[in-house]
């Protein structure tokens, strides 16, 4: 009698003893669910992850983990300097990846989207540090920004066109020097994404401002 009421406790005191375990698993599955919502209706800010991460794998391991964004933007920052083109050309972060800004005025005649032969040596340049094998996991995006300026010439109709023109011209480009043309693609903003005003309070042409607008940007993330 005595084993038997020794046995029941012993068996009570063991489930009572696995009983947070249960709680425990629910609060985990709770948890798991809640982060997969929150991936699925979020936009994943790359930079920031791949910082988080490095900071995740000092913490744990003590050791300085590179991340793929930052070197590229080490080693195209490296070549810009190199060329001594820090007045047009910048290198930055955005939410995804790299951006690397370029100022129209630098690269095209005014109204044409044929690119300067001065700015040949440049791209060719920036197209050999992205399509370096370490990077041809990235996606190359190539937009075209025009300030509000109108034009209409027998080539091109309207800013649409000729940010389309500048854009796809790059894209064709940065695909001669062996980039793959899978990983590119080319989009025309027309005046439709300004970085500054093109006109003041009363409508008047800002004409630095405008300069500022008129630019190609190259944007490089994971895929």
């Amino acid at each position: 009698m005595i084993n038997n009421l020794g046995s029941r406790f012993q068996r009570k005191k063991q489930e009572a003893d696995e009983d947070w375990m249960t709680t425990f698993a629910d609060m985990v599955t709770l948890l798991l669910t809640f982060f997969i919502m929150l991936v699925s209706i979020s936009k994943v800010d790359v930079v920031l992850f791949e910082q988080v991460k490095a900071g995740v794998a000092k913490g744990i391991g003590n050791r300085d983990e590179v991340r793929p964004i930052q070197l590229l933007k080490i080693d195209v920052q490296d070549a810009v300097q190199a060329m001594k083109l820090e007045d047009v050309v910048a290198v930055g972060t955005d939410d995804q990846g790299l951006t690397i800004e370029f100022a129209s005025s630098a690269f095209y005649e005014p109204g044409s989207a044929e690119i300067r032969e001065e700015a040949i040596e440049p791209l060719t340049r920036i197209a050999a540090t992205i399509g370096a094998e370490r990077y041809r996991g990235f996606q190359v995006e190539v937009q075209g920004h025009t300030d509000d300026t109108g034009i209409s010439t027998q080539i091109f109709a309207s800013n649409w066109e000729l940010s389309a023109a500048r854009a796809t011209r790059v894209v064709r480009f940065f695909a001669d020097t062996g980039i793959a043309p899978e990983r590119m693609e080319a989009i025309g903003y027309a005046d439709t994404r300004p970085k500054v005003p093109n006109r003041d309070a009363y409508g008047d042409p800002l004409p630095a401002n405008q300069e500022v607008n008129r630019r190609v940007v190259v944007r490089v993330y994971p895929r």
